[in-house]
């Protein structure tokens, strides 16, 4: 098990050490939660109340929040303790499942395949015609990677996950369990005669940059024509949707059950909210954010915050709420 002293931790956090306590920490954790081993964090002050009746030993603190430590315990106070706290849980990340082969005898490697140098395939695993594996790519268990598909350097791609034919991915990607990439796109008209649907073929692919997170569930569609493309950095929650031919800047985040509908582009650093759906061909251009719940259904100009349903500028929808609730009494 990992421990550090208190100024152990802070050597890497280059924060001030305010008090002092000889406790080794095993590990980070919750104000309410932890024990005497642990270290936690205090961002704001909405949380500083919380610290007198914590077990915690140490806290790493925003150094807006004007709190002391007390009798045998430290703060260590920085600029951001989120982003603080992100570095120590780097150092106490357990390592990750260990690959006893390179590639398990279970895996299916076509041999006209291309696998890196360092690769990693675990056990019922398929990699099909013309696959490109870039070096350090690591593929858990039951992954599937369909025809002329191309990973980039040091992805990890998670148990479960379908990656289909002539999808582009690029270097350093996450995909969580049971990620689809690259499912036919979602395209219906009525039949000729009026008694039923005809599927529309999608003959695109999905096309992802460099650094992408794509959470558990969710789903990427490929295009019609063209590609679904996914800009660098971008980060995706558990359970997100989108839609065919849809274009994502550079890091954007979208939370769990949002989803965008075909032909939707985001700017850059768009942020959209959980449980948010944007109507399909429309706009949210860059530094925009959706607020969680919402239904767009026009175009969002750059750095708006719109919210509500339909989804309207946010300081018009919150005077529009005041204003029912008054109605109501």
């Amino acid at each position: 098990m990992k421990s550090f002293s208190i100024n152990e931790i802070n050597q890497l956090l280059k924060g001030e050490l305010i008090g002092h306590t000889n406790v080794l920490f095993s590990g980070p954790e919750e104000l309410e939660k932890a024990t005497e081993n642990h270290i936690t964090f205090i961002g704001s002050h909405k949380y500083a109340s919380l610290w007198k009746d914590s077990n915690a030993s140490a806290a790493i603190i925003d150094d807006k929040v004007d709190l002391a430590p007390g009798e045998n315990k430290a703060f260590i106070k920085v600029n951001n303790a989120d982003l603080a706290m992100a570095k120590l849980l780097e150092v106490f990340n357990p390592n990750p499942p260990a690959f006893k082969k390179a590639i398990h005898a279970t895996a299916i490697v076509d041999s006209t395949a291309t696998i890196g140098n360092n690769c990693k395939i675990g056990a019922g695993v398929y990699i099909g015609e013309n696959v490109v594996l870039g070096d350090g790519v690591i593929l858990y268990p039951n992954v599937t990677v369909m025809d002329n598909t191309t990973i980039g350097d040091a992805t990890v791609v998670w148990s479960g996950t379908v990656i289909r034919e002539r999808t582009v991915i690029g270097k350093h990607c996450i995909f969580h369990t049971n990620v689809s990439i690259g499912a036919d796109g979602f395209g219906y008209r009525p039949s000729e005669d009026g008694r039923g649907l005809v599927k529309i073929p999608q003959i695109g692919n999905v096309v992802i940059g460099n650094g992408v997170e794509i959470g558990a569930n969710s789903c990427v569609d490929r295009g019609k024509f063209s590609a679904t493309i996914i800009g660098d950095g971008c980060k995706i929650d558990n359970l997100v949707q989108i839609g065919h031919n849809s274009i994502m800047g550079r890091s954007c985040i979208m939370a769990g059950h949002s989803g965008l509908a075909g032909s939707v582009t985001l700017g850059d650093g768009v942020i959209i909210g959980g449980s948010a759906s944007i109507k399909d061909h429309t706009t949210i251009n860059s530094g925009a954010t959706v607020g969680a719940g919402s239904g767009v259904i026009s175009d969002v100009p750059a750095g708006k915050t719109v919210l509500g349903y339909p989804a309207c500028d946010s300081r018009e929808k919150l005077k529009q709420w005041v204003a029912i609730r008054k109605l109501a009494k």
